[in-house]
């Protein structure tokens, strides 16, 4: 007899990220859910971006002028956020805790997993779907699974 194919089901946003190893059915108790959750600070800009760059020199003369920041600092901490939830997906696909995945996200969310997903994890991706998913337990979860991915046998 074949075994089951071991599905985790991973949701995410910026700040939270819940893989679920085995999300119980209807009929057994809501103490037999596991999950990994991961969370990230949400900081502001504004709290980020507390100093101002700076100001710089101009190539001649004495002039002074301001410098810019080069990227979002809030975006950075969402995508380093995304890297960081690979790297926990890596290390489980080493130990073999998983034959199958499917991605729950946020639609910007979705896009940072996409680009820090490493070949070795991506090969298990069954199914990506851009819902944020991240606030839903129990019943609620499980019929909203079901509706997205019909096909998934958990």
């Amino acid at each position: 007899m074949m075994k089951a194919p071991r599905t985790w089901i991973v949701l995410a946003d910026a700040s939270r990220a819940r893989i679920i190893r085995h999300l119980p059915d209807h009929r057994e108790s809501e103490e037999k859910h596991d999950e990994i959750q991961l969370h990230s600070e949400p900081r502001r800009r504004s709290e980020i971006m507390a100093d101002k760059p700076g100001r710089s020199f101009a190539s001649e003369g004495t002039r002074r002028s301001a410098m810019e920041y080069r990227s979002d600092p809030v975006r950075e901490e969402e995508r380093a956020f995304a890297r960081r939830i690979v790297r926990l997906l890596e290390e489980r696909c080493l130990e073999d805790d998983f034959d199958r995945l499917v991605l729950f996200a946020a639609p910007r969310m979705l896009g940072d997993l996409r680009d820090a997903m490493t070949e070795s994890v991506r090969k298990f991706i069954i199914a990506e779907i851009d819902k944020d998913l991240t606030k839903l337990s129990g019943n609620a979860l499980r019929e909203e699974i079901k509706r997205e991915a019909p096909n998934l046998w958990i």
